[in-house]
């Protein structure tokens, strides 16, 4: 065979993994988005209806005025927002530090945070459920808040590390010489150039915090304060009137503000992840 003719073999396969990939992904959010919009009728003919030929958008408008979606969405939002907001206000002091300090037990110290990562929230669930009923903060965004913070800080505080390896120290150096102190430094010239990779984590620490379940379907036993996550659950559990369009609008209502967020502002996920891969 021909180096041509291998070549195009190899790039054959390349686009068939993507394809692969692609409908491996896609195919899930598709089918939701399809039942969501069939009628009573369509979701059980046979043969299967792939998509509906008269989309029933009244579905939607059904979720907004019969359950409590709405609250759900804001909840989530709440918690999220404010998950993001601490999370950097502890990562990114943290991160300058590793990457412009050097102290004792830094390696050390690096692979701590790592390891804390790896701890999955699953195995750290009922001990906090009961620490949470001690102090008497059960039931209250406050506790989800507190775990999703400790949950996200080893990723953001690796990834912003990584991201200020790539800003030269000279900027640091020249702040310094023209009379800055080293917090000045941080919040008038690092975090500035730092732009993109504050915002790609902001955005990464949003859809993991978006997307939780075990820790707020434990911690949380109050429907006005589910965030969407468990909502939908609750909402499939306790309403008889819900069907299966029904939850799949209520689904499609529940992940798009995330997909909106990482399409609107994937540029910045692309630039910090490949400014840390050309760090030599």
């Amino acid at each position: 065979m021909s180096k041509h003719h291998k070549e195009r073999w190899i790039n054959s396969g390349i686009y068939l993994a993507y394809v692969f990939v692609l409908l491996f992904f896609l195919f899930p959010i598709f089918w939701v988005l399809s039942l969501s919009l069939k009628s009573v009728q369509e979701l059980f003919a046979t043969p299967l209806i792939w998509f509906s030929t008269d989309p029933q958008f009244a579905n939607y408008l059904h979720v907004f005025q019969n359950t409590n979606i709405v609250n759900y969405l804001y909840n989530s939002a709440k918690i999220v927002l404010l998950t993001v907001l601490f999370t950097l206000l502890v990562a990114i002091p943290a991160a300058y530090a590793f990457s412009r300090f050097n102290f004792k037990y830094k390696k050390i110290s690096l692979f701590a945070v790592i390891m804390f990562q790896m701890i999955s929230p699953v195995v750290i669930a009922i001990p906090l459920y009961r620490f949470f009923v001690q102090v008497d903060l059960i039931n209250t965004h406050a506790s989800l808040i507190l775990v999703y913070v400790a949950i996200q800080l080893p990723f953001s505080t690796w990834f912003l590390k990584g991201f200020f390896d790539t800003i030269p120290q000279a900027i640091d150096e020249a702040a310094i010489v023209d009379g800055c102190t080293r917090l000045q430094t941080l919040l008038k010239v690092i975090l500035p150039v730092s732009v993109p990779g504050i915002v790609s984590t902001s955005i990464l620490v949003g859809v993991q915090s978006w997307s939780q379940f075990v820790i707020p379907f434990i911690l949380l036993d109050n429907n006005e304060l589910y965030p969407v996550s468990v909502g939908l659950v609750n909402l499939q559990s306790t309403i008889d009137a819900i069907t299966t369009h029904y939850l799949a609008a209520a689904s499609m209502l529940a992940i798009l503000p995330v997909m909106l967020v990482f399409i609107l502002l994937q540029r910045f996920i692309v630039g910090a992840l490949t400014s840390g891969a050309v760090k030599g």
